[in-house]
């Protein structure tokens, strides 16, 4: 049975994150809220720990998670090869709705899944989000549902699907956007377009353009992770 904790006051907050960063050192499972929807996380290095995010949602390994971290600095340390117009969307939009689908660091011993050799990363608007990832480091985190049902906009939802997975829920109200990220993938010249979710094209060609370039769309899916 999962424990929720409310983070209305500073004091509520502080014991939340401190009991969900306690979960996530001993390798349970948290829910989590974002700026987008609530997301289900786990210690990204904890290999038996993501295999549980993924059992808890319903599943496989074709489907990894994404990593959120708490500074766009670490995107260094998790990526390789970043090409140059990454700097000036992270710049623009972290923290934010865009998540980014870069080539892994090879040095890295985590197993998040099949990601032939990627990671999708993203810093979240969110100021609880990022206070619990102060602490823990990056989390591998997919939205907070079982696969195939819409992602849970609030803590209550979260719990009545993944209650019995999770240890500690974070109650923050609301989502404020209630709509997952937009994903694109940055490992060419040109971004490409894989899910269009909060964030706009005309928002990100935005940023692209002075850079002389613009973001592919021929490949956009749906999708349901933060």
């Amino acid at each position: 049975m999962s424990t929720t904790y409310p983070t209305s006051t500073e004091e509520e907050r502080e014991t939340a994150i401190e009991a969900a960063a306690q979960a996530v050192q001993r390798g349970a499972l948290v829910v989590l809220p974002t700026d987008t929807v609530y997301g289900i996380g786990a210690d990204a290095f904890d290999h038996r720990a993501v295999k549980a995010l993924l059992a808890a949602k319903g599943r496989g390994r074709e489907m990894p998670p994404p990593v959120l971290i708490s500074a766009a600095t670490t995107l260094d340390a998790l990526a390789a090869r970043v090409p140059s117009y990454v700097a000036a969307l992270t710049e623009a939009f972290w923290p934010g709705p865009l998540t980014l689908v870069c080539e892994q660091q090879p040095s890295l011993t985590w197993d998040l899944g099949d990601t032939r050799g990627t990671v999708a990363v993203r810093m979240p608007d969110h100021d609880v989000a990022l206070a619990l990832l102060e602490r823990t480091g990056p989390l591998a985190v997919s939205s907070a549902n079982l696969s195939g049902l819409p992602a849970a906009t609030e803590a209550a939802a979260a719990e009545g699907m993944l209650g019995d997975s999770v240890d500690v829920v974070l109650d923050a109200g609301p989502s404020p956007k209630g709509e997952a990220s937009t994903i694109l993938d940055v490992r060419g010249d040109r971004p490409r377009l894989l899910r269009l979710g909060a964030l706009t094209v005309a928002e990100v060609d935005s940023v692209l353009k002075p850079l002389g370039t613009t973001i592919e769309r021929d490949n956009e899916r749906d999708g349901e992770d933060d």
